[in-house]
């Protein structure tokens, strides 16, 4: 059960900072207004792009795409980062099914990333470019429905480390 639990978080923050976070599926609503598409082959967007980020995402592949039940995801991600990241470092996340908000939780950036070991990843991340890969299992039992999810990565000090959102349906298992 810790497994999964660890899992979870974990694919919510490799999503969340793209080059290395997050487990999630998302929110049922319009994305934040000023985002873009992040290049590669995933339902991701890099969202409050007016604002300064010190991660800029260059690609991120999810396969499969899009995500589904009972399947390994493998997550592929690259970006630099344009300034350190320390111990205390965290991600905000909201998830949604539909319009009902199942999750909004605050992630330590730097646990996560050593509980789940990302590419041996660990605080403080130092600026530069960065490939990074993970795979993690989606449980058989995700209900069906439109998953959207938003993470905002922050530093110790409150700088938008990154913005990611996007959205995942999962469809409805039918019997035959």
């Amino acid at each position: 059960m810790q497994f999964k639990e660890n899992s979870k978080r974990f694919l919510l923050t490799f999503l969340a900072l793209s080059a290395s976070l997050v487990q999630a599926f998302t929110i049922p609503q319009a994305p934040p207004s000023s985002s873009r598409p992040i290049p590669g082959d995933s339902p991701l967007l890099q969202c409050d792009i007016s604002e300064r980020q010190i991660l800029n995402i260059d690609q991120i592949d999810l396969s499969p795409n899009p995500p589904a039940r009972d399947s390994k995801l493998e997550i592929s991600a690259s970006g630099q980062i344009f300034g350190t990241i320390e111990k205390g470092a965290y991600v905000d996340v909201e998830v949604r099914l539909g319009y009902i908000k199942l999750l909004t939780q605050t992630f330590d950036l730097c646990e996560t990333l050593e509980e789940n070991d990302v590419d041996e990843l660990t605080c403080p991340i130092k600026a530069g470019s960065y490939v990074l890969s993970k795979s993690v299992d989606i449980p058989a039992e995700v209900p069906p429905g439109k998953y959207i999810v938003v993470a905002r990565a922050y530093t110790v000090d409150d700088d938008l480390i990154t913005c990611i959102t996007g959205e995942v349906i999962f469809p409805a298992k039918y019997l035959h």
